[in-house]
């Protein structure tokens, strides 16, 4: 009886000390929820900017008021900066990452799991600040040399993004076609089809939410990065033009100006409703990793 009575008391202080942890994690993740809703509503609330200046203005000068009497906080140019280089990284990145991840698993798989995987996780580990070094002094030059201008541009932080969300899609699409049974593809050669015609015609789409998936985790990290973009984009808060033109994101934004402002000033809280976006939008591509795994499950069950 004691033995049993000391196994219960071990499984009731491993219960409690697990949900206490489960706890702690629930009431930061909404603690940082309402203090980001707390303060980026400051900004609509108390400051008295509307809505629609915010989201569809085109001026941004927060220390500045328009006709009447509103600030110029318009965050639409961040904000079409932002999708524009999220958008052309991943579109760079993905068919890199996708032609990895086919030659892995069908071509090299010895390759793929002694030498490829430990580069892609070496890649991981190296910090924002050194890829924003390198696209200074080698992609921005480039882009120069190449198509004018100044450099700094969509182009230039779309391309050194592509090779920072490169590691992570890749390890997710690996994964994703690594995951498709083996019957699927004895069954396409057992019909006579080539290898090619397998991973075209089986493979891809059975893996599809995977890389689907692999591509929503790397748009995540392409919006939410500051420091590289920061440092080759150009920092101009304008409408982009063009992709070899200076422009500006929300994290760059944030960074240049969230240290620089007093507390409970009119620009510190619309830098807060900017954090407010980027909350909103890392919830939306949360909910698309979902919904992109409860379309698969469905249709793999």
């Amino acid at each position: 009886m004691a033995d049993i009575s000391d196994k219960r008391g071990i499984e009731r202080r491993g219960r409690v000390l697990t949900g206490s942890a489960v706890a702690l994690v629930v009431v930061l993740v909404c603690t940082l929820i309402f203090m980001v809703c707390s303060r980026g509503l400051a900004t609509f609330l108390t400051d008295g900017v509307p809505l629609s200046s915010f989201l569809g203005g085109t001026s941004w000068n927060p220390h500045q008021n328009d006709a009447s009497g509103v600030p110029l906080v318009g965050a639409l140019p961040m904000i079409a900066g932002s999708f524009a280089v999220t958008l052309l990284s991943c579109a760079l990145a993905l068919p890199f990452a996708l032609g990895a991840s086919l030659f892995v698993v069908d071509v090299a798989p010895s390759f793929g799991r002694r030498v490829f995987r430990p580069m892609i996780e070496l890649l991981v580990g190296i910090p924002s600040v050194v890829f924003g070094l390198v696209g200074l002094s080698v992609v921005v030059p480039w882009t120069r040399s190449w198509a004018g201008g100044t450099g700094y541009g969509i182009l230039s932080s779309s391309i050194v993004l592509a090779f920072m969300i490169l590691p992570t899609v890749t390890s997710l699409a690996t994964d994703a076609i690594a995951a498709v049974p083996d019957s699927y593809r004895d069954g396409s050669y057992g019909l006579g089809c080539t290898r090619w015609q397998t991973i075209v015609h089986v493979e891809v789409p059975s893996a599809m939410p995977g890389i689907l998936t692999a591509v929503i985790m790397g748009m995540t990290r392409a919006f939410g990065e500051a420091l590289a973009v920061q440092m080759i984009i150009g920092n101009a808060a304008q409408l982009p033009q063009g992709l070899l033109t200076p422009a500006a994101t929300l994290t760059s934004v944030l960074t240049m100006g969230m240290g620089n402002e007093a507390m409970s000033t009119v620009y510190n809280d619309v830098l807060w409703s900017l954090a407010l976006v980027l909350l909103a939008m890392s919830l939306v591509f949360i909910l698309l990793v979902h919904l992109v795994g409860r379309m698969g499950a469905v249709r793999n069950g």
